[in-house]
């Protein structure tokens, strides 16, 4: 059989097609939205708004940041396009982690509701978020065409949970938690103690760590058909339809959330998303609610396991390897929450951290690297005439992941102690740190072999029997 178009691309790169290609671009987009997975990923980064300026953050913040996110969907399109294939490994480590410890926090949060004498322990939690993490890897070592179905499912789960916040939310909650359109677009508290203006910026954590997952479709995209048009819509829709439904359902909250912040914030149950629920639907409804929250929040972390080693399972077509020593990273990633309550929030902040620096890098090199870039299918250019426009749109990404990449490291409030640090800088200079050394190590380091990537392309031997090949390309 002649290889097919994809494969063609895909060896142009150096690589040779291995994983099976089963994902078309509806799929692509399913799983992108899933991954980022609007209301669950809302509900667990709340606590991220509230308190720097409260719905007027929740709203208008998501709003402002929305509009660079778009920028850099569109930027990284143009390069998915190009070239359709791309791996970020802690990256990957660091979105899981975050993804199992807010979906344990989930469950527990269930857990006091439905049983008022129940306090879940640091030991409990971190038990239930490794739980977490090794179903997360059983669907992630599933055959890629069972994965692929998956989709449409959690895509109507996904769907519903949006309706439920914009229509039963509102109809349910009792007036005494109505807010006023002037409290809900105007009324700004911050709650911190950071200037108002940087406590803005600040919010601006929510909307980054929900919509990260706007470039799922490029991870997998060695796994779609037509992937160099398929991944750059995906990539593109899932971003825009993600900002707008976001903005949606901070909206509905904002006039449902009761105007007593700090009250929302202390809440024994330490979940602002299921006391707004809990106030509206009571017990057994919020219960219910939350279930389908959980269900779709555990589809959240399941594919970005899967695509760092290179050995894959015979049965199966998926690096099971990868799975598994992702979810380790991931789980060792959670020993943060003995630290401090405030310690194991980086896991919110490594991965958008870690994606914008590798994001900036291949975005600014299209430009700055003084080779002619060769456009995929999609191509900014055929957007807009004038390629100054295409620079901006590349300029105006690049500065927002800069900008944020160093807000990131900034704790959640000035003059830390020790155990209130944000231990971000610790995890992300110490991966730099150990990458560094490792690279430079003398006679075994990196600089002393490295040549580029690998390539992966089979080639016959002299018995005219195909034998792979895996050499490093310049």
């Amino acid at each position: 059989m002649s290889p097919s178009k994809d494969e063609d691309v895909l060896a142009a790169l150096g690589y040779k097609q291995e994983l099976k290609r089963h994902f078309s671009w509806f799929e692509l987009v399913g799983l992108s939205f899933t991954i980022i997975g609007v209301v669950p990923s809302i509900a667990a980064v709340l606590v991220f708004s509230i308190p720097y300026g409260g719905p007027v953050s929740m709203i208008w913040g998501w709003l402002v940041a929305s509009v660079f996110l778009v920028c850099i969907a569109l930027a990284l399109a143009e390069l998915g396009s190009a070239q359709p294939t791309y791996i970020n490994t802690i990256t990957y480590v660091s979105a899981v982690a975050s993804g199992g410890y807010a979906l344990s926090v989930l469950i527990m949060s269930a857990a006091s509701i439905g049983r008022d004498t129940f306090a879940p322990t640091t030991g409990q939690t971190y038990a239930l978020m490794v739980a977490v993490l090794v179903s997360e890897a059983v669907v992630s070592s599933m055959a890629t065409r069972v994965v692929a179905r998956l989709q449409s499912l959690f895509v109507v789960l996904n769907v519903g949970l949006f309706l439920g916040i914009i229509i039963a939310l509102p109809a349910a909650t009792p007036s005494e938690f109505k807010n006023s359109p002037s409290f809900v677009f105007g009324s700004f508290q911050n709650l911190s103690l950071w200037p108002d203006g940087f406590a803005f910026i600040l919010s601006f954590i929510a909307p980054a760590w929900v919509i990260a997952g706007l470039d799922a479709s490029v991870h997998i995209s060695e796994e779609a058909k037509n992937a160099g048009t398929a991944v750059p819509k995906a990539i593109i829709l899932s971003a825009v339809i993600s900002a707008l439904l976001g903005w949606a359902v901070n909206i509905a909250l904002g006039f449902n959330m009761g105007p007593d912040l700090e009250l929302l914030l202390s809440d024994p149950i330490e979940q602002p998303m299921s006391s707004i629920l809990f106030h509206a639907f009571g017990q057994k409804g919020m219960l219910i609610f939350w279930t389908f929250i959980i269900i779709t929040l555990l589809s959240h972390g399941a594919l970005p396991m899967s695509r760092v080693f290179y050995r894959l399972n015979k049965h199966t077509g998926t690096p099971v390897n990868c799975t598994v020593a992702c979810a380790s990273g991931a789980s060792l990633l959670g020993l943060l929450m003995f630290a401090s309550p405030a310690a194991i929030n980086a896991v919110f902040t490594i991965p958008v951290i870690c994606q914008y620096v590798t994001f900036t890098i291949p975005i600014m090199a299209r430009f700055l690297a003084g080779k002619e870039f060769v456009p995929g299918p999609f191509s900014l250019g055929t957007w807009v005439s004038v390629s100054a426009y295409i620079s901006l749109i590349a300029f105006v990404a690049s500065s927002f992941m800069t900008f944020m990449a160093v807000v990131l490291f900034f704790p959640l409030e000035p003059h830390p102690l020790v155990d209130e640090m944000n231990y971000g800088v610790v995890v992300f200079m110490g991966v730099v740190t150990l990458s560094m050394a490792y690279y430079f190590f003398p006679v075994y380091g990196g600089r002393y072999w490295f040549t580029g990537p690998v390539s992966t392309i089979n080639y016959l031997n002299p018995n005219g029997k195909e034998r792979a090949r895996r050499t490093h390309t310049r």
